[in-house]
Parts: structure tokens; sequence; C-alpha cells
């Protein structure tokens, strides 16, 4: 038996007053997860257990079989682990979004979705003018980057804020507070004069880009945990194609292998239709692998309805797609978002959302469509997201 995971980043959402009360999933066009339904067992899911934030971090490492009250200790050093930098003993590192604050309120929480080459030339301008012994910038994908700080785990106390909980917010009311907040502020606000001056900057406000204000100090964490080895866990072996330093690094926590897909991104600029035939080809080798796509969680962050719809059809016609008609019979999926980002709040929440098995020896429980409603009219509830795996994989 071979298995496929998909993961919809987001893609769950609320329903739209201006579109007729449905949600993004029900405007789609989605023929092949519909079919997939009808054939397959659709029900809700808790992914993100209770008190505990709404992040990608807690509800995909739930998809992956792992209980987030078990294993989860911050969402920085599984992106540290990612770029080949773990946090040891006395480090605590952060994320470092690169934003754009116009008039002191969050404009942009990724920094008009900087590209990843114009964010490498700054987080070097960083570490040339900000940091030290003591403080150490590494770059990542687009906007997300992390900050080291060597000596002070008491910034793991500071209340911080993400940024995209705070759309057009004024944000001196979510800076760091708190004990340890002091070193996180002073580095956020030494960031603007680095960043004001910088090329980079100049050039993307002269094409009309939005520029990197300011770098953002969020999700502090410590040295990770020892988690078990999927392949120990759960007897078999399996690889992950993701855009994001978050996925790859909880493959690597797990000891899962990493895709390296060319064309893989975070946005809507993602080659779907190659993430689809590596993953396929992956299977041949692996026999589970997971598909995760990060850019309909951008669009909901984004507030674009119209971007969001696409990025699920898109997943549909060439992900999605491209999975049933490779099916030899001896496949099963589980097709899922890790949580919501409705549109209208621009950021996660943390209600149930939609599941869907599929494959040998699976009944169908009478769905039509891959949607909330659809969902929820099934009556089946999994209260322990972490628990999916296992029903995929029995």
């Amino acid at each position: 038996m071979k298995y496929c995971v998909v993961i919809i980043d987001g893609a769950a959402g609320w329903p739209l007053p201006e579109y007729g009360g449905k949600t993004c999933l029900e405007l789609a066009c989605t023929p092949n997860m519909d079919a997939m339904a009808k054939g397959g067992r659709l029900g809700l899911v808790r992914t993100v257990p209770s008190g505990m934030e709404p992040s990608s971090a807690c509800a995909c490492m739930s998809i992956l079989g792992y209980d987030p009250v078990v294993y989860y200790r911050g969402r920085s050093a599984i992106e540290a682990l990612s770029m080949g930098n773990p946090v040891t003993e006395g480090e605590t590192a952060f994320r470092c979004n690169l934003v754009t604050v116009v008039e002191g309120k969050m404009r942009s929480h990724s920094a008009g979705h900087i590209s990843s080459e114009e964010a490498r030339r700054l987080v070097a301008a960083l570490n040339d003018s900000v940091g030290t012994e003591q403080v150490h910038f590494y770059p990542g994908v687009s906007y997300r980057h992390l900050c080291k700080i060597v000596g002070r785990e008491d910034t793991l106390l500071a209340e911080c804020t993400p940024p995209h909980n705070i759309p057009d917010k004024d944000i001196r009311e979510y800076l760091p507070r708190g004990q340890g907040s002091d070193i996180l502020r002073d580095l956020m606000v030494r960031s603007e004069p680095v960043l004001e001056r910088h090329p980079v900057n100049v050039v993307r406000v002269s094409r009309g880009d939005l520029p990197a204000t300011m770098i953002w100090l969020f999700w502090g964490s410590g040295a990770l945990p020892e988690v078990p080895f999927f392949r120990e866990r759960y007897g078999v072996s399996a690889a992950l194609t993701s855009g994001v330093d978050l996925l790859r690094g909880l493959a690597r926590m797990a000891k899962m292998s990493v895709l390296d897909i060319p064309g893989v991104t975070d946005d809507a600029g993602n080659d779907y239709a190659a993430q689809a035939r590596g993953a396929l080809t992956a299977l041949e080798q692996y026999d589970l692998v997971v598909i995760h796509i990060e850019a309909p969680d951008e669009a909901g962050h984004a507030g674009s309805v119209e971007e969001k719809v696409d990025a699920i059809q898109r997943t549909d016609d060439e992900v999605v797609g491209p999975l049933l008609r490779g099916a030899q019979g001896a496949l099963r999926a589980l097709v899922m978002p890790d949580h919501a980002t409705p549109i209208e709040k621009r950021t996660h929440s943390r209600e149930p959302i939609p599941f869907m098995l599929w494959g040998a020896g699976i009944a169908p429980n009478g769905a039509q469509r891959f949607t909330e409603v659809e969902a929820k009219s099934t009556q089946l509830f999994i209260e322990q997201g972490h628990t999916l795996m296992g029903r995929l994989l029995r």
C-alpha cells in the first residue's frame, strides 16, 4: 500500500456574506476533490488542541501524527532545524519577519512578499550592523528568517504577537513586552535605519513594491524535544515536499526525507504540477509522501478571495487530479487544510476543519463535495487530530 497526504494550508474559512454566504472551498471549482469526497470518508477534525495557538506548527504536527501537547515546544527551533542551524543549550531562537510598517501600522507582515534573494541581502546587512557575538540572523524563505540570541533565556518569557495577527493595526500595542522583551524591542528598533537606507529597499520603492521597514521578532523557542522517528512510530518510510522551512523542519524532526523539487515555493508562484510529479515519483521509493501547499494560507493573510480560490482550484487540478489519475488501486490519501485562515480575519482561527480519507479499503459516508458544510453534515468528528495518521495507515 502507498499513502499520500495533501495539506492545503489555510484553505478552510468562514462564510463570506458578499459571496452568498459561501466559503472559499465552496466557491472553488474542485471536481477532483469532490470525486474523492463522494468515494471517500469526509468529516471534521480538531488539529489545534485546546489552549494552544492556532498555528501551522501545532496543526501540521498533528497531521503528521504527533500530539502537539506532548511534542510542541515552539516554532522557531523547528524552522532553525530546517535551515541547518539547530538551537543548542544557552540559545534562544525567534522567527524574524521582514515587515512593512507605515505610519505606525502593520501594512504587510511579509514586506510585500519580498523575494528570498532580496531578503538575503537585507539579512546580511542586519548581521553587519546589528548582529554581535550574542545575536545572529539567518536567512530563510521570502520574509521568514531567524534570529538567534545567546545567553538570554529570559527572552522566552517575553509576550510576543505574530505580525500576521495585526493587519493594519497600530504596532505600539503589540510590541514585545514583559520579562526578556528589552533586547527584542531594541533589535527591532535598531533594524529600521539599516533597512531604510538599503539599496534593496530603494529599488523596491522605485518599482512600486512595499519596502521592508523593520524586523518583527516572535515565536521564540529553545531547544527541541526528542521526537519518535516516523518510520519507527508508524512502520512506513516517508518523505515531504514543501516551500516553507516549518514543514521541512517538522519532517527533519521526525526523520522523514525532505524532497528537493525545483519550482516549489511558498506563494502563488508555486509550480503545482512539478510538485505533484515529484511527489508521485517519490512514491516509487517511499511508502508515504506528504505534499504541503502554502499558497492558500498566504492568500488568506492577504485577504484575497480571488487568490485563495485560485490556489485551491490549482491544487485540485494540478495536484489532486494527477494523484487520482496516478492511483493504481493500492493507494490511500488524506486531503485537508491544517487550519482555517478566514478572509475576514486575515489570520488563523482554531475551529475544527474538514478532512477527507480516500482510497483502498475506505468506505464512503455520503459526502458530495470537499467543503466545511459537507464535512459537518456527515457528523463524523475527530477530537484529536494527531490520530488521523493512524487512521490513514491502518
